[in-house]
């Protein structure tokens, strides 16, 4: 099991270094700080909007999440503000590429 894999499947999952706790992303199978496995665990659902951009009648936001994990997506709905509290509604891999879909909360 893999990120890609649970993405595919449409679970928001994120890998989690074994050996110091640290939250990696984007996915790898080794840690950027110490080089240890990575495992997935299961998302963090809610994030907060820190950038945003419209592209004809869609917003795309740059939402943040622990502080760490940083991913572009759609909104589903409302004018996003900065800061705003967001959650993921939906993602998944399409056409090679991942995407995300948020939604207010």
């Amino acid at each position: 099991m893999n990120v890609e894999s649970e993405l595919e499947k449409g679970n928001f999952v994120v890998g989690e270094c074994l050996k110091c706790k640290k939250i990696v992303w984007p996915p790898s199978e080794y840690c950027n700080r110490c080089f240890g496995n990575v495992s997935i665990k299961e998302g963090p659902l809610q994030g907060k909007i820190i950038e945003f951009s419209k592209q004809g009648n869609d917003y795309f936001c740059l939402v943040e999440f622990n502080e760490n994990v940083k991913i572009i997506g759609k909104i589903a709905d409302d004018i996003p503000q900065i800061n705003q509290s967001v959650m993921v509604k939906k993602c998944g891999i399409q056409n090679g590429d991942y995407f995300f879909e948020f939604t207010s909360n």
